[in-house]
């Protein structure tokens, strides 16, 4: 049972919440490890007679909006309105059904902004405070961190963002940085003077201290806890014109809320649509007491759900959820999703190719209450789906289905008196799939699901219907009735996680819709309908298609940004914020010419990681020992934390800097370098070598 879930409650009502899709990008597999999960346990909880309404939302906001829209000559309203069409296209084909799916740009989420910001005003929790801010006179706009870019001020790194190295780890103000430029145009942003509002974050420090063990899971509390070591920072919450976004009021529109304050309150605006909808208003469910409140969400965005957004809530004296369910990442092939090899996956190209069906079957047989992350392995999904969901589950009701009407009369009879004990074994596994239903452990629910399915088939197989049926016709029809009985079984336990699936199996057996207490009853002397086809194998070509085709669309999404970026402007070297750069300034960003003699000063070594380890004080390094050959080994601190974790990189042979001067960090001294290519973050590729060469040879 997850931690904070009530148990053994009838007629419960629940309101859960998944993060918002930003609007500027499209639905991929990753995003669906959260919907999907989240509409497996939605469903389940239908299934048992609750009320459990399943709330979303696009997120609409931001200057990342503002700039497509303006890149592609539209505004931003018409921008959302067709994300809007795309996103909610793409979750209604892979079968998740909201209760309501909003938008962060309505009149309910704009009234809410200026009620919460009106509660922080009157509590004292907010101080303004004048600023320096980086401005682009080409773009006239103040830059973002994330639309700044430049050397890093503490390693030297080229083309990191405004905020934070992706190489180093460090954190800084976009002004601490050399040859900054803006990320959009190229040129040279300068200082000038803004005032930002702030939300005290540090009011709430004894009070979230206190919710957030009680609120997430001991693993994500820990790590949450870890920034409670020193007093908690401000939260700059406004943002300068022009922006899109809701405009703070006081400001003369000159300022607007910042996206991370109006997107979480597109969960309750979005409920509030719902509940009016029915009559209702926001307070009859949100304030109501005997409800309950879940968020789904990731574990990279864990801290803006269980700091920031209980923070506000408990600033506008309103109720906090229940709990934050918090989930891992998705992996594919035990990789991070890459767009160069094409496992980056929009749910539109597996949608192209595969049926929606066979990815919620294998999600499911990952998913589980920890923050794990889950690997899509592509030889086990199509192996999987292939063995279990087709060759043992559907083919119950294949062989029996179409045996009883073909072979016989269509009629089901009664179960054999050994068939008998086996749907009563299986119907007494309900609770027990019932309760891994409700920790939100899927994978234990298949699991259970998966051996009833074994015990059926070695019934049906031992009793071999297909050799008795014309010496012993009434005998193989209670082999048949069982069979039948133990697929419907599965079926209606499967229905949380194949909806439609389970329909076409009610309608084989004329049937309506099923609820969960639909177990206890055996069907006999029945008359079945026309077997239709439920499930069909994965072709292997089909996979291969799915991965090819991603790769080349990410091939031309990125072709399509470098041409654009070339043709707008080449980054500027600006040495200082404020100074405009040259056109002697810009020829000089080309990296210089070189001697094979410079070259040769690099000392570059195969090297083989034999220790790797997370620093967890730190968002983006791990600690590596390398060894270099000759004995010898190094320390070395790298950036490449959101791209791996520590056991993917245990054993590998990748190519090592040698003789770089060894650098004394924050978390140790750093003794060279691991080569890596890619922009950064998690877009980063470790180079290794081919399996011939050995440790310590020198790369020519």
């Amino acid at each position: 049972m997850s931690h904070g879930v009530p148990q053994n409650l009838q007629q419960r009502k629940i309101l859960i919440t998944t993060a918002l899709p930003y609007a500027n990008g499209y639905i991929h597999l990753g995003h669906l490890v959260e919907y999907l999960q989240a509409d497996f346990w939605t469903r389940f909880q239908n299934m048992r007679g609750n009320e459990c309404v399943y709330i979303c939302a696009d997120d609409t906001h931001g200057t990342p909006i503002m700039v497509k829209a303006r890149e592609l000559g539209i505004t931003p309203e018409a921008l959302i309105a067709q994300s809007y069409k795309e996103h909610t296209q793409d979750f209604a084909d892979f079968q998740i059904e909201f209760s309501h799916y909003g938008s962060t740009n309505s009149p309910e989420n704009k009234a809410l902004c200026e009620f919460f910001y009106e509660k922080m005003v009157a509590g004292g929790h907010t101080r303004k405070q004048g600023i320096k801010q980086l401005y682009c006179e080409h773009d006239k706009m103040f830059l973002p961190d994330r639309f700044v870019k430049g050397t890093c001020p503490k390693c030297g790194a080229q083309e990191q963002y405004g905020d934070s190295c992706d190489v180093c780890g460090s954190t800084y103000s976009p002004s601490d940085m050399k040859n900054v430029h803006c990320s959009l145009c190229g040129t040279a942003p300068v200082l000038k003077d803004s005032e930002s509002i702030f939300f005290k974050l540090n009011d709430f420090k004894a009070y979230l201290e206190e919710w957030i063990p009680k609120h997430s899971s001991p693993e994500i509390s820990k790590k949450m806890l870890e920034w409670f070591n020193e007093d908690l920072h401000d939260l700059d919450i406004s943002r300068d014109e022009p922006y899109f976004g809701f405009a703070i009021p006081g400001t003369n529109n000159k300022k607007f809320f910042y996206v991370w304050v109006d997107a979480p309150m597109g969960y309750m605006s979005s409920t509030e649509q719902w509940a009016k909808a029915r009559g209702k208003s926001l307070k009859d469910i949100w304030q109501d007491p005997s409800r309950e409140i879940y968020h789904f969400i990731g574990k990279d965005i864990a801290r803006f759900h269980t700091i920031f957004w209980p923070a506000f809530l408990k600033a506008a004296d309103l109720r906090s959820p229940n709990q934050v369910f918090v989930h891992g990442h998705l992996m594919v092939n035990g990789e991070k999703m890459s767009k160069s090899k094409g496992t980056f996956i929009a749910a539109r190209t597996y949608l192209n190719h595969m049926n929606p069906e066979h990815l919620r079957y294998y999600y499911a047989t990952k998913l589980s209450s920890s923050v794990d992350d889950i690997d899509l392995n592509l030889e086990d999904f199509i192996n999987r789906v292939n063995s279990e969901l087709v060759g043992k589950i559907t083919n119950l009701g294949s062989r029996g289905g179409q045996m009883l009407k073909k072979k016989m009369d269509g009629k089901m009879s009664t179960p054999d008196a050994e068939g008998a004990k086996l749907i009563t074994h299986a119907q007494e596994k309900g609770e027990v799939i019932a309760g891994h239903f409700e920790a939100r452990d899927f994978a234990k629910a298949i699991h259970e699901i998966r051996s009833l399915a074994d015990e059926a088939n070695k019934y049906f197989d031992e009793k071999a219907p297909w050799k008795t049926l014309e010496a012993d016709p009434e005998g193989t029809k209670q082999v048949i009735t069982t069979t039948l009985n133990m697929f419907r079984l599965l079926a209606i336990y499967l229905k949380p996680i194949l909806p439609f699936y389970t329909a076409k199996v009610a309608k084989l057996l004329g049937e309506a819709d099923y609820k969960w207490s639909d177990i206890k009853t055996v069907l006999t002397n029945r008359e079945i309908n026309d077997y239709e086809h439920l499930a069909v194998r994965i072709e292997t070509d089909k996979v291969k298609a799915m991965v090819e085709e991603s790769r080349k669309i990410n091939e031309e999404i990125q072709a399509a940004k470098k041409a654009s970026s070339t043709a707008v402007a080449t980054p500027a070297p600006a040495a200082k914020p404020g100074k405009a750069a040259s056109a002697e300034d810009r020829n000089a960003e080309k990296p210089a010419e070189i001697e094979f003699a410079d070259f040769e000063k690099v000392d570059l070594r195969i090297g083989q990681i034999i220790e790797a380890e997370e620093i967890k004080e730190a968002d983006k390094l791990l600690r590596l020992k390398v060894d270099i050959g000759g004995g010898e080994t190094r320390q070395i601190i790298a950036g490449i934390k959101s791209a791996y974790k520590a056991e993917q990189l245990l054993g590998r042979k990748v190519l090592v800097c040698v003789n770089l001067k060894p650098r004394k960090m924050k978390f140790g001294m750093s003794e060279g370098m691991v080569l890596a290519a890619g922009s950064g973050g998690s877009d980063l590729f470790v180079l290794s070598a081919d399996d011939g060469a050995q440790v310590g040879q020198r790369v020519k």
